[in-house]
């Protein structure tokens, strides 16, 4: 995975059918995704129960672009090794989820992948700040861990501060929470580049009409765009 700063948008499995999953990420790559995101939820780091690495080496059999797993578990290096074998392309831990986050993304980089930090909307960006040379993503979260379709939270602030603070590392700024074409032109003009978006890509869609997901996307991605 190369870096570019081009608009990314990253569907978020946890909004599928969860029956039907192998046809939904063909669908919404066909469709146009750049990344397909994967939610990883432990029930105790956050109040819900997802995708351990079994289902997640499942999903990379369909993932052509990019898989984008972030982990909203705790602790997360016990783990590394597995989502690593399973395939991810791009980790992602939280920096609330432990003491060491920077030898969670050394160890992230060292397994292979790409390493991400994700921040909660209680969490200063200064927290991430002496880890940015270690980091090839950062996730800003725009809700509270844990369910998809919640209402955004305004983190414009923030992200302006972390654009700064990255300058021109290779790094990518990533929102999660809320996106759809009202919200995402705000993160794009502060300088985000990679959106992830749930229910706003599935609506109103699914594998037997997945020109709804095209469309979804492309108006996420033209709203995005447009704003920068």
């Amino acid at each position: 995975m190369s870096f570019d700063r081009s608009i990314k948008i990253a569907p978020s499995i946890l909004s599928a059918d969860f029956a039907d999953f192998g046809r939904e990420i063909q669908a919404i790559e066909a469709q146009g995704a750049d990344w397909v995101h994967v939610d990883v939820m432990d029930g105790h780091f956050v109040p819900n129960l997802t995708f351990g690495p079994p289902a997640v080496a499942a999903f990379r059999k369909h993932v052509k672009t990019v898989m984008d797993v972030h982990l909203m578990i705790s602790p997360v290096d016990a783990y590394i090794d597995a989502y690593a074998q399973a395939g991810a392309d791009v980790l992602t831990a939280h920096v609330e989820a432990g003491p060491h986050i920077h030898r969670t993304m050394q160890a992230i980089r060292a397994a292979g992948m790409k390493a991400g930090v994700a921040v909660n909307p209680g969490t200063p960006i200064e927290a991430i700040e002496h880890i940015l040379d270690i980091t090839d993503l950062v996730c800003i979260m725009t809700v509270n861990p844990g369910f998809g379709g919640q209402k955004y939270i305004d983190m414009t602030a923030k992200v302006r501060k972390l654009r700064a603070l990255i300058g021109d590392r290779p790094v990518h700024i990533e929102i999660d929470g809320g996106m759809d074409p009202t919200t995402a032109p705000l993160m794009a003009a502060a300088g985000a580049d990679v959106f992830v978006a749930g229910s706003a890509v599935f609506k109103g869609g699914s594998v037997s009409t997945p020109e709804v997901y095209g469309k979804n996307i492309a108006a996420i991605r033209a709203a995005a765009q447009a704003a920068l």
